[in-house]
C-alpha cells in the first residue's frame, strides 16, 4: 500500500510539471504532436528509473561512506548523461522516425531539472530505501509523461479551434498549462508524505 500511494503522490498530487513546475522546456517544446511526446515520456521514464536506482546506490555506497555528499550534484548529472547516452543511442538504432522528431529535447533530458529533482528528492525523503526511491521516480516519471500527453492532446485538438491571432502558439499554449495545473490542484492534499 505504501508504494501506491508514493506512485500516485509523486504522478498527481506532487506531479513534477504541474505541480513543482519542473521540466517545463520539453512539455512546451516536445508536445505538439502526440508521438513525440509520448516518446518523450517513455525516454524520460526509462532514464528517471534508472538514474534514481543507481544514484541512489552511488549516494549511498560510494559519497556518504567516503564523506563526498558534497559532490552528489555532480554524480547525478553524470550518471543521467551517461545513461541519456545509451537512450539516445538506442532510439537513433531502432527508432530513428522519433529519434529525428525528438531532436535537441532528447539530450536535453541530462539536464532536465525534473529529472535531477527526482534524485534530489529521493536522497532526501527516501536515503534509507532504493524500492521506494524508485517507486517515487517512476511515479514522477509517470506524472511527467501523463502532463505531457494530456498537453499534447489539447494542443492538437487547439489547432482546430478559432484562436485570436495574439495568442497562438506559446501564449495559448502557456495558459492551458495554467489551466492544467489549476486542475492539478484537485489533487493536493490527497496524500501526505
Amino acid at each position: 500500500m505504501e508504494f501506491i500511494l508514493i506512485f500516485i503522490s509523486a504522478a498527481l498530487v506532487n506531479n513534477f510539471v504541474l505541480s513543482r513546475s519542473l521540466g517545463i522546456c520539453p512539455f512546451i517544446g516536445v508536445s505538439k504532436r502526440m508521438d513525440t511526446s509520448l516518446g518523450m515520456g517513455l525516454a524520460v521514464t526509462a532514464v528517471m528509473a534508472v538514474a534514481s536506482a543507481i544514484t541512489h546506490v552511488v549516494y549511498t555506497f560510494v559519497l556518504v561512506p567516503f564523506e563526498l555528499e558534497f559532490l552528489h550534484i555532480i554524480a547525478f548529472v553524470l550518471i543521467t548523461a551517461c545513461l541519456v547516452q545509451v537512450v539516445e543511442m538506442y532510439l537513433k538504432k531502432n527508432s530513428p522516425a522519433l529519434y529525428r522528431a525528438l531532436g535537441i529535447f532528447l539530450p536535453l533530458i541530462t539536464t532536465n531539472c525534473a529529472v535531477l529533482g527526482a534524485l534530489l528528492l529521493n536522497i532526501d525523503l527516501f536515503s534509507d530505501s532504493l524500492l521506494r526511491a524508485v517507486v517515487h521516480a517512476v511515479g514522477a516519471a509517470t506524472g511527467f509523461t501523463l502532463a505531457l500527453v494530456l498537453f499534447s492532446g489539447i494542443r492538437d485538438r487547439m489547432s482546430y479551434a478559432p484562436i485570436p491571432k495574439i495568442f497562438e502558439g506559446v501564449p495559448i499554449a502557456m495558459m492551458v498549462a495554467g489551466l492544467m495545473s489549476i486542475a492539478f490542484l484537485g489533487f493536493s492534499g490527497m496524500i501526505s508524505l
